[in-house]
């Protein structure tokens, strides 16, 4: 089983305040004109936007019970014919064709366990963009603040969901807990600093196109989040 299989029907509902990033990543679809690669797909909730804007996609999970949720979804919004969900790893994703577009939404990428596990995720999808093609993923650093905040805590995510952040600093690991009645679900997600994420880009062999703060394409400030737009080149 997946990590994600044992919380597939709960996932929409605990993630349900996250909209933050839909336009922004929908906006980078339609600027490559597509086919795009979304690597963690989950149950689309990137992915149906994109194609509802009429951008075609290629979801990669991990997950089958997240996928399944996926296909319900992109039927209800009868874009299924663009989302196209495939079973696979993000550091080997099972794509041969070449997208001018590859994302990475929702912190995902911080589920590789340390920085050789993202640089090898960082050259897999290096191998599947086009000449010039882009690749554009979001990240975090924890506050001080969110870590006190949070620390050991259960939380009231959304009605009837709770959540636990058990936050190792030194270990730079959030193990994240969520559950709804038998529906529950651990997982670790394993953060590194701004230098260290320009460094991976760079030795991947991108070039850095823009490095953002927020959605809004602010400037990088020293804040939690980080959004990366990386271009590949040859």
């Amino acid at each position: 089983m997946a990590l994600y299989d044992s919380i597939a029907r709960l996932y929409d509902s605990w993630s349900r305040s996250v909209t933050e990033d839909i336009e922004f990543y929908v906006e980078e679809a339609l600027a490559s004109g597509g086919p795009v690669v979304e690597l963690a797909v989950g149950t689309g909730r990137v992915a149906v936007p994109i194609a509802e804007a009429g951008i075609g996609v290629i979801g990669i999970d991990l997950s089958q019970g997240m996928l399944e949720v996926a296909r319900e979804y992109a039927r209800e919004q009868a874009v299924e014919d663009l989302v196209d969900l495939r079973v696979g790893d993000i550091c080997a994703p099972p794509v041969t064709e070449r997208v001018p577009l590859a994302i990475c939404p929702f912190r995902s990428l911080l589920h590789l366990p340390d920085n050789a596990a993202k640089l090898s995720a960082l050259h897999a999808v290096y191998g599947l963009l086009e000449e010039d093609g882009r690749f554009v993923f979001d990240v975090f650093t924890p506050s001080r603040e969110d870590v006190e905040a949070t620390d050991g805590l259960w939380l009231e995510r959304e009605p009837g969901i709770l959540e636990r952040a058990d936050w190792d600093e030194p270990g730079r690991t959030l193990t994240l807990s969520v559950r709804r009645g038998e529906e529950r679900a651990t997982m670790a997600l394993h953060w590194c600093t701004a230098p260290e994420w320009l460094e991976l880009i760079g030795t991947a062999g991108f070039q850095l196109e823009h490095f953002w703060g927020w959605f809004d394409r602010r400037p990088y400030a020293q804040a939690e989040d980080m959004i990366f737009s990386c271009r590949r080149l040859g």
